[in-house]
């Protein structure tokens, strides 16, 4: 293309200017109006359709839902274990006898734990016979108490420190929650210690029983004030000018229906923690 060719800028202008608006046909942007409103006219009911289509199933699988009960349950058919305080490494203990700021967020965390379980916090619960499993038809559920002296020296209610300040700490374990499980037998969580030389362990209520009268468990929204059963784990390690370590294996016990093996799934059913106590 030689020089002479090349279109000048008025010509380039005026024919982009054409293109945007062209007074003779009627054309923006190379299009009518007519032919505007077909196009926006498919792409609206295209979009609509799809829109209304995605509701509808949306709809209809929301109906299949119930907003009180998982619809799958089938994945968890036993409970795993929990402990408290939350560790703040993974499952460890740490703190020294002697400086109260160590041991200070395990006992905030064991307080505010424990809030739900102070006797003034149960006065609308029921008082459930020992033993038996609690099953109701609703639809209203009650929750059982959960009497806190059960714990005894762990129940922070004797001791604010929890033991921690006097070589005794206190770690609470508790069964994670599945809707309508109705555990065997007389399950209860037995502890041990796989290490710690000297050091001493006790359960309370002993020997680590989990009441029937706490089974089964219908739901956040359906059993309102529920209160799962406890087990405190305290050990004794007494004072030494050197550090102390122990380690605590917990599993459930004696419910046929409650497992505490899985090659699949080693903390289920069971959990292990470690302590570091220097004075």
């Amino acid at each position: 293309m030689t020089k002479k060719d090349k279109k000048s800028f008025n010509q380039s202008l005026a024919e982009w200017k054409l293109f945007i608006y062209n007074p003779t046909k009627g054309e923006f942007l190379g299009r009518t109006a007519k032919s505007w409103g077909l196009i926006l006219l498919f792409y609206l009911v295209f979009y609509g359709f799809l829109a209304t289509l995605f509701t509808f199933t949306m709809w209809v699988m929301l109906q299949t839902l119930n907003d009180e009960v998982p619809k799958y349950r089938d994945q968890i058919s036993s409970p795993g274990l929990m402990v408290f305080p939350k560790p703040v490494t993974a499952l460890e203990y740490s703190f020294s006898m002697s400086d109260p700021q160590s041991y200070k967020g395990y006992i905030e965390d064991l307080k505010k734990f424990l809030k739900p379980y102070a006797s003034e916090a149960q006065n609308n619960l029921r008082e459930c016979t020992d033993g038996a499993l609690f099953e109701q038809k609703g639809p209203v559920y009650e929750a059982c108490r959960f009497p806190v002296t059960l714990l005894e020296e762990c129940s922070g209610v004797t001791d604010p420190h929890f033991g921690y300040s006097t070589g005794h700490p206190c770690v609470l374990v508790k069964m994670n929650r599945i809707i309508g499980l109705k555990p065997q037998g007389r399950p209860r969580i037995e502890c041990s210690l796989s290490k710690g030389e000297n050091a001493t362990l006790s359960l309370h209520p002993a020997p680590g029983n989990l009441d029937l009268k706490y089974f089964p468990y219908y739901g956040k929204k359906l059993h309102v004030g529920y209160l799962q059963p406890l087990v405190a784990v305290q050990l004794g390690l007494g004072a030494s000018s050197t550090p102390k370590e122990a380690t605590v294996e917990c599993k459930i016990v004696d419910s046929p229906n409650l497992k505490n093996h899985d090659d699949r799934d080693k903390f289920l059913g069971r959990v292990a923690f470690k302590i570091t106590m220097s004075a």
